[in-house]
């Protein structure tokens, strides 16, 4: 029997798949908390028995220190959507995984309950105010003192008792994951199809529905953006819609207090398992929460006047200055000769579009314009009266246009367009010129244009 340990990320669990002679796998698992393990292994079975997509558990040890379950391969969601985490923009392939996920969330939190005895879970059976108060704590001792920042407690406590309220005033006999984010979800092949199996449940216990949407979309290093939230949630919605009855507008009123909450308890574990425990995951994921704070900041009303000051004052600390605020894109446009080669691209990307402009008639071929440059109205009438570089620069838009949008997108900061012609001077300055207002008139970012042969630079502000 050879025995391969696993990554557990930021877990204090052990995994090892186990590979027999006949090449059969299992993994085991070596816990750190007898009742911890017996609460994953109770809810594992009774999931397990309602046909829901969880491991099998093959054996359990006397001590209950340790168990073996089937093996559901190594692709987790958070690896298979990662282009997307990525870049921010979602190929169809992960868009309809992401549903999937959605609909079996759905399933999971309704006929995971049917029958369920909440005793099993571990700490606690049910979300309730105690543990409201340990996660709102967990956030300001471990997380909000650790920044240095001052605060009157009272206050800060008056807030945390409205929010409490309000997280409870709408009781659900449902399974709350309370853990449900992308590194927690498998993608395993089945007859051919890939699904979504649900694992590291043992948190879980009877709660609102509201909590494990908010954990799952608004995992820090998720990057989904606002347009697929929405889709999701609707895709969730309407999954939801066969158990239950839903009130959407009630139901996204709800949705906006837990995402805040469960930001900051998210904060609270960074800061813990960062601060104190040194553990890199979690220091490296304090940046991306950080710019979803900021995020909801952006949007939350009065509920918690002074709750959301403290919170604003410490995402502009110096510490978290500029985290999580996306840098508008930048368009440099170039024109150039090359006979003195393409110019170099300083921001580090490889230099982006390069057009050639020599197969348009040339006024440089005519005496009187050869002391004048595209910027000279002369050299302007003559092109334009000449038509054949509108075509051309049509062409252009349509190619560059592509690509700023999906820079803009995916947050991307540079792109590089340069125009060259024969001496640098009269077709490529015109096509600089007009891709120039171009791009300004149709996405409103910022342009940096060279004309490197004439040592002329300008800036074409942003337009807010």
């Amino acid at each position: 029997m050879n025995e391969e340990q696993l990554s557990a990320s930021g877990s204090n669990r052990q995994y090892f798949r186990l590979t027999d002679d006949n090449g059969q796998t299992c993994i085991r698992v070596i816990g750190t908390s007898r009742e911890e393990n017996q609460a994953f292994l109770a809810m594992d079975q009774h999931f397990y028995a309602q046909g829901l997509n969880v491991p099998k558990v093959l054996s359990v040890s006397n001590d209950m220190m340790q168990y073996t379950q089937e093996d559901l391969g190594s692709t987790l969601l958070f690896d298979y959507i990662a282009e997307g985490r990525k870049t921010g923009v979602f190929c169809e392939k992960e868009k309809e995984m992401l549903r999937l996920t959605m609909r079996q969330l759905a399933r999971f939190q309704v006929i995971g309950a049917q029958d369920m005895d909440w005793n099993v879970c571990y700490p606690l059976p049910e979300f309730n105010l105690r543990s409201i108060r340990w996660d709102l704590n967990y956030f300001k001792y471990c997380f909000l003192k650790a920044t240095g920042l001052e605060f009157q407690e009272d206050k800060l406590e008056n807030d945390f008792e409205r929010m409490a309220y309000i997280l409870l005033e709408k009781r659900m006999d449902t399974f709350m994951y309370r853990d449900f984010q992308s590194r927690n979800v498998m993608v395993v092949e089945r007859n051919g199809q890939e699904i979504p199996y649900f694992i590291d449940f043992q948190g879980g216990r009877k709660g609102p529905i509201y909590y494990d949407v908010a954990s799952f979309l608004w995992q820090a290093k998720a990057n989904f953006h606002p347009e697929l939230r929405t889709e999701l949630i609707e895709v969730y919605l309407d999954e939801l819609q066969k158990y239950l009855q839903v009130d959407r507008d009630d139901f996204m009123m709800r949705l906006r207090h837990f995402v805040l909450f469960r930001t900051m308890q998210v904060l609270g574990a960074y800061g813990f398992r960062g601060y104190f425990e040194k553990k890199p995951h979690f220091l490296q994921s304090i940046p991306f929460a950080i710019g979803n704070l900021r995020q909801l900041l952006a949007d939350q009303q009065d509920d918690y006047p002074y709750l959301i000051e403290v919170l604003k004052q410490m995402t502009e600390m110096k510490q978290f200055k500029g985290i999580g605020e996306r840098k508008p894109l930048v368009v440099r446009i170039f024109s150039f000769s090359y006979k003195k080669g393409i110019p170099n691209d300083e921001s580090g990307n490889g230099g982006g579009f390069v057009f050639d402009c020599r197969a348009v008639n040339n006024p440089g071929k005519y005496d009187r314009y050869t002391g004048l440059t595209g910027l000279d109205q002369p050299v302007i009438k003559f092109l334009q009266d000449d038509g054949e570089i509108f075509p051309f620069l049509s062409a252009a838009y349509t190619l560059v246009d592509a690509s700023v949008k999906r820079y803009m997108d995916r947050g991307f900061q540079n792109l590089m367009v340069s125009f060259g012609c024969t001496g640098g001077q009269h077709r490529s300055v015109f096509a600089a010129e007009r891709m120039a207002e171009h791009l300004n008139e149709k996405f409103g970012v910022e342009i940096r244009l060279i004309h490197r042969e004439q040592n002329i630079e300008k800036v074409i502000p942003a337009k807010r």
